[in-house]
């Protein structure tokens, strides 16, 4: 790969028209975009806004080059795209990929399904707004290599507070996907008291006499090498006879993706960005969860448990407990629980927020595959808002899973 594109294009808010003024954030809203296809020449950048600036976890170099290094088709194309403002300052990272999809070519986010949310590294909080968000993706358009269409999902609509110039874009759309999460505060032991529901609560303290009563409970990290391996198989494990059991489908059940995590712990021994902890009684785990830990987020990725272990007991909910009470010690002030509408998330009293979508045909070969992606999205929300049937279509598949199991 080459070490960056020599292609460098300034793109105002109006092309051929006077620039017109921003309220607040960007004055005229005139950005420069450059493009690098290996992370070399941009790694200082990079590590420099992942450091002072706006992210998420799943942002972290070290994640992203993991994604493009370990499940990136190999014919597939990085592109990180480096927007600049007018005075020459870097403003935002995009990570992106080009790949070949039936017949024509989708660029994307670089996510390879392991990347929950779409979310640029920004230099600082300034605010954007549509007018500036468009013009900022004008630029990115004008350096990325011709393509049939974009696809750019799991768009969350803020970044700690500060608005997602990709969910402001006027091409941007709600999606089927949601987000939920909880913000921590206060004394750790009155915690889950606090900030969860009642029911929630009162079940969380009755699991762990329950579990104490057949042992020492203790939520335990993974702090070496040995440790993130024998952890992570027990995750490994735990996760799979579950989900076999369930007749769900999960991406552990791909080696790349088992070698990718795998190696992602072991690495984030070096700076606590990647942690394994286990649920402990006496000597047997009951609950392995894998975390991303950045800018005082607790995410939530990876979930093992032995739903059996202990009748009317719930491990995960009560790993999922104890590592709220233990992210407000490390002073953590939101805990991430990740995309998906599962009831647990309401139970504990999680609040939710639809994610973003981009979604734009750019030839007439890409239309097919846009029009696809739409409709198939209008069918799922439609389904979705019919619990019965939506209860009956999960059924029929977790059925079709198991037989195929």
């Amino acid at each position: 790969m080459a070490g960056q594109a020599v292609r460098i294009v300034a793109v105002g808010d109006a092309p051929d028209q006077p620039l017109s003024p921003i309220i607040a954030g960007w004055g005229a809203a005139r950005f420069a975009a450059r493009l690098h296809t290996s992370f070399d020449s941009v790694r200082p950048l990079w590590l420099r806004l992942e450091a002072t600036g706006v992210c998420t976890g799943h942002q972290g170099l070290a994640w992203v080059e993991g994604i493009a290094n370990r499940l990136m088709p190999k014919s597939a194309e990085l592109l990180v795209v480096e927007v600049n403002g007018d005075t020459g300052a870097p403003v935002m990272l995009l990570p992106l990929m080009r790949r070949r999809a039936m017949g024509h070519y989708v660029i994307e986010w670089l996510s390879c399904g392991v990347c929950d949310y779409s979310a640029p590294l920004l230099a600082d909080a300034r605010p954007w707004t549509t007018q500036s968000a468009d013009a900022a993706w004008a630029a990115v358009r004008a350096v990325l290599p011709p393509t049939d269409r974009f696809h750019i999902a799991g768009i969350p609509r803020e970044i700690h507070g500060v608005a997602n110039p990709l969910a402001l874009l006027s091409q941007a759309r709600d999606s089927i996907q949601i987000a939920s999460s909880l913000a921590l505060n206060g004394d750790p032991q009155t915690l889950i008291k606090r900030i969860c529901k009642s029911s929630f609560a009162k079940n969380f303290h009755k699991h762990c006499r329950r579990f104490e009563q057949m042992g020492k409970l203790d939520l335990v990290e993974a702090e070496t090498p040995d440790m993130v391996e024998a952890h992570f198989a027990t995750l490994l494990e735990l996760r799979l006879n579950r989900f076999r059991e369930l007749g769900r489908f999960d991406l552990l059940t791909q080696a790349p993706v088992v070698d990718f995590y795998r190696n992602a712990a072991l690495q984030g021994l070096s700076d606590g960005s990647v942690r394994l902890f286990g649920l402990r009684v006496g000597d047997a785990y009951l609950a392995v969860m894998y975390v991303l830990v950045m800018k005082g987020t607790l995410h939530a990725l990876l979930l093992g448990i032995d739903q059996d272990a202990v009748a009317n007991a719930a491990p995960g909910l009560t790993t999922i407990g104890k590592l709220m009470m233990w992210g407000v010690t490390q002073g953590l002030d939101c805990f991430d629980l990740s995309v998906g509408s599962q009831g647990y998330k309401q139970h504990i009293g999680a609040s939710s927020a639809v994610l973003a979508e981009l979604c734009e045909a750019v030839t007439l070969r890409g239309r097919g595959s846009t029009a696809y992606i739409q409709l198939r999205g209008k069918i799922e929300l439609f389904v979705r808002s019919k619990p019965g049937l939506y209860k009956a279509v999960q059924g029929v598949m977790q059925r079709f899973r198991r037989l195929k199991n």
